[in-house]
């Protein structure tokens, strides 16, 4: 793996958290890399680590030792309104509990992230991603109006707006039934593949792991694998 192709470099990650005397080590010497347009998982039980790890891995907090590199830059170096800046132009987001902002209409949800680049056509844009996510006739209903699968529709919708280069999903069906999370599971991995983005998904569903190319698992903050899956075995056999 070249330099070039690496987009999301991890070195030496730990986070520990204190409370007076006590102190808490969530992720351990963690490393890895992780190249453009690979589709990988996270997986472990809870409390290893995972969302912790998301959350230093896409600047939104800060490690206790280690450094994290994105798209060529040092996360770590960045302050707030930088790795800010660095979000909206390179990552984007799916989280279990949808994220929307309730006074704000799916269109107008779908929007904020491209009213933020200054794109001129976020009213375009948006209404054609909601039209691709199935929504094309609930732009103009609030979230409490709509379903939990219908939300997170509208959350992948809003994820893909501003094309990120990196897209990190945190248990993005964890709050969905059975049936709706395989359909929001297959929207996710279809537009991945349509927009050609470099995905990140955070689980313990190991069905959902088996899905994606390659999977990282913590136990205790430590990674103690780090495997390719069988999809990708599979595709270099029959070359």
């Amino acid at each position: 793996m070249t330099e070039q192709e690496i987009l999301l470099a991890v070195k030496g990650l730990s986070k520990e958290y204190k409370s007076g005397t006590a102190s808490l080590r969530v992720l351990d010497d963690v490393s890895f890399d992780i190249r453009k347009s690979e589709v990988v998982s996270i997986v472990g039980t809870s409390g290893s680590g995972k969302t912790t790890l998301l959350g230093l891995c896409a600047g939104l907090d800060n490690p206790s030792e280690g450094t994290v590199l994105l798209a060529g830059k040092r996360v770590n170096d960045l302050d707030e309104d930088e790795r800010a800046e660095l979000r909206n132009q390179y990552v984007g987001f799916i989280f279990q509990t949808f994220q929307l902002l309730p006074t704000l209409t799916a269109l107008e949800n779908v929007m904020v992230p491209l009213e933020l680049q200054g794109a001129k056509d976020a009213k375009k844009r948006s209404e054609q991603l909601l039209t691709r996510v199935g929504l094309g006739d609930r732009m103009s209903h609030y979230p409490a109006q709509m379903s939990g699968g219908e939300q997170q529709r509208v959350a992948v919708a809003r994820a893909f707006s501003n094309r990120p280069t990196i897209l990190f999903a945190d248990e993005p069906t964890g709050n969905l039934d059975d049936e709706t999370s395989a359909k929001v599971e297959a929207l996710i991995f279809e537009m991945n593949r349509e927009f050609g983005t470099t995905l990140i998904v955070v689980t313990h569903d190991l069905d959902l792991a088996k899905r994606t190319e390659r999977t990282i698992r913590l136990k205790g903050g430590r990674v103690v694998s780090d495997t390719l899956m069988n999809i990708v075995q599979e595709k270099a056999s029959t070359l």
